[in-house]
């Protein structure tokens, strides 16, 4: 993946935004106007509020743009006790958790606790989504079958890494214990394995077919 780091300083803490990773879903600019004003320059001012609720409002940063580091407290971003899939409608799939990405030898791309997934195959910065969806008005719903969904009893264990190995050509890999979630299904936490679409064109979305 690519990436494109700025950094903003303030009095106690750091604030580092990649824009190659950012979709602009503003839950930033929403959670913290006078902080982060696109309509400004520099757009974010680490010094108009305390450091624990910039740190606050960065963590619900669904993509993993924003990111920080506390310079007067220990505070740093621990990953959530559940790994949840998030499917957004004619958009990407947003994974919160201890989540690490794989290209298909193995070597891992990217750990994070945010993260946009493209489900599109236009995204010019695979596996990120880079809101290429809007441009080529990419449709998906928010449904899934429910006989490829996990099982909605629960198995494994919590607290596990959510690994996502990116196949060669072909779709990502889900291994790890998650929940798959969204506005129309009911949420079904499991530890099988499925296989996530990554070309936009599978009878099946989310599911590769």
């Amino acid at each position: 993946m690519k990436e494109k780091i700025l950094t903003y300083n303030g009095d106690d803490i750091t604030v580092t935004y990649d824009i190659k990773r950012c979709i602009h879903a503003a839950n930033c600019v929403d959670g913290l106007p006078e902080v982060f004003d696109p309509e400004r320059k520099p757009w974010i001012d680490a010094n108009e509020a305390p450091g624990n609720k910039i740190a606050d409002v960065i963590e619900t940063c669904p993509t993993g743009a924003l990111q920080y580091k506390m310079k007067a407290s220990e505070r740093t971003e621990t990953p959530p006790s559940h790994n949840r899939i998030s499917l957004q409608e004619d958009g990407p799939v947003y994974m919160y958790g201890d989540i690490e990405v794989q290209d298909h030898e193995g070597n891992v791309v990217l750990n994070d606790t945010r993260f946009a997934f493209c489900r599109c195959g236009a995204s010019a910065n695979k596996p990120a989504c880079d809101n290429s969806h809007k441009k080529i008005e990419f449709q998906a719903d928010t449904a899934a079958d429910s006989a490829k969904l996990p099982d909605p009893a629960g198995k494994g264990e919590n607290g596990q890494k959510l690994i996502v190995k990116l196949m060669k050509d072909g779709p990502a890999i889900l291994e790890g214990t998650y929940t798959v979630e969204s506005e129309t299904i009911d949420p079904a936490t499991s530890d099988k394995g499925i296989a996530l679409c990554r070309c936009g064109e599978s009878g099946t979305k989310p599911f590769c077919d």
